[in-house]
């Protein structure tokens, strides 16, 4: 393979989920805009070498959410039954008063157009304190699917219905289960490996350097995470601020790649915001610290 350059692609786009589909990687993400009433639609970027990124903009109908005026942010994304299921955030509410919140939306095929799929939100209220953003969706090897969500320092967990039209109480019987682990922000990522769970989540700020990530890991996709550090921070002199990610499993080589996006160190546009690809070490229970890069 030859080497990746980062950013990987031109252009400021940041919270970045990756998936692998019909023998292409995937990248949805972010428009990267300040002024939120400008972020009213969402990209995608397709590669078959992680090199060549082909752009697909504006991947969302917009008119299937009348009610959407501002933020659209933070995509993630699942396959089940030969449709691909886009889950994103609108409008940053700010109380349960306000419309918007988490939208799902459906379509054939990996790049959209993605349709609306409920005629209203998915989640459009607060829950155990959790803003309705930043969601992520994980597939366990038994088909379930999880949806993991939350901003301002909570973090929620939910199991989808078996038609992705809302969710099933968990074995509890709670339905949304919070599992905020220690310095959550936001921006929760699940892994599983070798039979473990490993959720990870950004700390700090997202308008500066103080941006990270840190994981804990269980042996249950409900916890509970203890954090166990942070694996991605400013590094000088290549970036700061890296955050709210996605990954990739590459099945043949057994890597593991990090998706995320980062700032130039003391560029104080909150905005400028690129999207990047480094390595991820998974092994004994544990994440290394992630090296970010300019190439590899």
């Amino acid at each position: 393979m030859k080497g990746i350059n980062n950013p990987i692609v031109p252009g400021w786009y940041a919270d970045p989920e990756a998936r692998t589909y019909e023998g292409k990687h995937w990248i949805y993400a972010t428009r990267s805009i300040t002024e939120y009433t400008k972020q009213l639609n969402l990209d995608a970027f397709s590669s078959s070498d992680l090199i060549h990124w082909e752009k697909h903009e504006s991947i969302i109908e917009m008119s299937d959410f009348p009610w959407m005026w501002r933020a659209v942010w933070a995509p993630t994304i699942t396959q089940k039954r030969g449709k691909y299921y886009l889950v994103f955030a609108t409008n940053d509410i700010q109380s349960n008063d306000e419309i918007g919140g988490l939208e799902i939306a459906v379509s054939d095929r990996p790049e959209g157009p993605f349709r609306g799929y409920l005629g209203k939100p998915l989640i459009d209220r607060f829950i155990h304190s959790a803003q309705p953003i930043d969601a992520h969706l994980f597939k366990d090897d038994d088909g379930t699917i999880y949806l993991y969500y939350g901003g301002w320092r909570h973090c929620n967990v939910a199991k989808m219905n078996d038609d992705m039209t809302g969710f099933i109480p968990l074995e509890n019987g709670e339905t949304f289960l919070s599992i905020t682990p220690d310095g959550y922000v936001e921006g929760p990522c699940m892994i599983k490996k070798d039979g473990l769970y490993y959720l990870m989540w950004s700390q700090g700020d997202w308008v500066n350097g103080s941006y990270c990530v840190a994981y804990g890991v269980s042996e249950n996709p409900l916890g509970p995470f203890e954090n166990k550090g942070i694996v991605l921070e400013r590094q000088e002199p290549i970036a700061e601020g890296p955050g709210h990610h996605g990954f990739l499993h590459l099945p043949e080589s057994d890597e593991w790649l990090i998706v995320y996006h980062r700032r130039i160190i003391g560029d104080p546009e909150a905005g400028n915001r690129m999207l990047c690809i480094d390595k991820m070490i998974i092994a004994d229970g544990e994440i290394k610290p992630i090296v970010m890069t300019n190439a590899w």
